[in-house]
This record gives C-alpha cells, structure tokens and sequence, in this order.
C-alpha cells in the first residue's frame, strides 16, 4: 500500500463513482479500477461494494478512508516542512539583539513572523554587539542586531536605522519642560549608564558626546537596561542620554528634551554570514525593517 494508492481510493470513496473520481485524477478509468483491485487484494479486504448503478464503501472501506485522510495530509505535511526546512523555514530561528531594539519593532516582527510561518520558531538572545559576532561564526544565532558596524570580513552588516540621542531628564529637574538643552547645561548632573562592558560602542558615544560638549559626565549609578536607565532618572537619581526611540515608549516620571548642536547618532545594525542566509533569516529581515520609521 502506498500513497498513490491511497489517494486512489480516497478519490473514488469521495466521489462514489469511478468515471468522476479517474476524470478528477486525470489517469483512466480501467487504471483507477485495476489499481483500487489491487488494493484489495494486497490488504485482502473488499473495501468497496460496486455494482452497475452504484458504488458504496464497506464498512471496512469506512474505516481505511479516515485513515488515508490522515495519513495523505501527514505524508503533504512532511513535505511541505522538508521543503520549508530546506529554505530554513522550518526549525529555529535564533536571533541576537542588543536591549534597545525591543524598542524598535522586535517584540512584533517576532509575533507577525511566526503568525505568518508557524513553522518557525524564533529564539531571542540578548547580548551586546561583539558577544553576537562571535556567535554568528560559531553557528549560535541566524542573524543579530547590534550597535555598530566594523565587524570581520566574514559577516555582512547593513545599517537598519539611525537616529539622534536625546536627554532623559526627571519630571522635577531644573530644565524639565525645555524642548532643546546645550549638553553642557548637565556639566554638574550625576549620569546614570550602563557598565562599558554591556556596550562598549554606545558607551563611548555617550562618553564622547559629553566630552564634545566640553565636560566629562559624573557617572553615579550604573545599569544594564534601558527601562531601569530610565526608572532611575523617574526617581530623580541622574539624568541620561538614550537613543530617541526610548523617548515614545518610557514616559512615566521623566521628561526628554533635544539636544543642541550635531553629534554621534544611535545606529541599529543588521549582521549576518556573509554567505548567502537563510531565507527565513532575510524574511525576518526584511519583515523587521518594514517596522522602522521611514
């Protein structure tokens, strides 16, 4: 018995008539027959009671075709999965980002994507820009989001997005209500950020962005996350510098304000083999820039 077969009777068990289910398997109506007689002999079952006028399913037929029905959609099943596989649209797919993209459209590409490819597993790993280059070679995640772009000639980096930093400041600070600060007005401020060995490119930006304005920041209290950067300055315990984006999703308690003047831009880029990726990893690509404002 094998999945032609099957298909076979399944055809003439719907149909209850030889003529429509050969015309709607497009072989003969002799082939159909000879090969549902086949079936029956090797099963040694009379599956199907015919005679000139009618043809109707035995009690045993009944039986076999629930079953051709299942097993006919998990043999279509398996090969679709295997040809989805194949495209490395079926499994895992692991992805690296750094704490700010969960800011800037991942939580929802993640949910469109496995909507749209049920198949598909998304795995997110958090981790800073260097730690998700040294997984991309070691074959740990499919595709990553990070801060900067100088990266080996092995992986492809493209930017996704880039934006300006703002201030974070508490709701009760001097110049809470401002649109626009000079930097330097912070000069005597405590800072709160994160540890440089979270994100040693963001934080020399900050770092950097500070001493352009002519003082070195007084970093009081460090953090890891984003959300508690901006908890903290909430309780009035510093002020910050994050990326724009921040600005639209962690309001409660603070107060962002431009800054005056050009400096270094919060970047999100995309890295991934060089070697041609998989296509669910383009996809997820693809799906997460479609996410970033234009």
């Amino acid at each position: 018995m094998d999945l032609k077969q099957l298909r076979y009777f399944v055809a003439v068990a719907e149909e209850l008539h030889f003529g429509r289910a050969a015309a709607r398997l497009f072989i003969s109506q002799p082939a159909l027959s000879f090969d549902i007689k086949k079936l029956e002999g090797q099963l040694d079952i009379q599956l199907l009671n015919r005679n000139n006028k009618s043809v109707s399913l035995t009690n045993a037929g009944q039986v076999l075709l629930d079953e051709a029905r299942y097993l006919l959609l998990r043999a279509e099943h398996a090969q679709r999965l295997t040809l989805r596989s194949a495209q490395g649209f079926a499994g895992r797919l692991s992805v690296g980002f750094v704490n700010s993209v969960l800011y800037r459209g991942l939580p929802q590409a993640v949910k469109t994507f496995e909507r749209d490819h049920p198949d598909t597993e998304i795995v997110l790993m958090e981790m800073n820009s260097a730690d998700q280059a040294q997984a991309l070679q070691r074959g740990q995640i499919d595709i990553g989001f990070v801060h900067w772009g100088k990266f080996p000639d092995s992986l492809c980096c493209e930017l996704i997005l880039r934006e300006p930093f703002v201030c974070c400041l508490p709701a009760s600070h001097r110049l809470a209500g401002r649109e626009r600060i000079d930097l330097k007005q912070l000069a005597d401020d405590d800072f709160i950020l994160f540890p440089r060995t979270v994100s040693p490119h963001y934080h020399d930006l900050i770092i950097a962005r500070c001493v352009a304005a002519g003082f070195s920041p007084r970093i009081r209290h460090e953090t890891r996350l984003w959300q508690t950067v901006a908890t903290m300055v909430a309780y009035g315990m510093g002020v910050a510098l994050v990326p724009q984006t921040l600005a639209t999703t962690l309001k409660d308690g603070v107060h962002y304000c431009a800054i005056n003047g050009d400096g270094a831009l919060s970047e999100i880029h995309a890295i991934r083999l060089a070697t041609l990726p998989s296509a669910a990893a383009q996809s997820f690509l693809d799906l997460f820039k479609t996410l970033q404002p234009s």
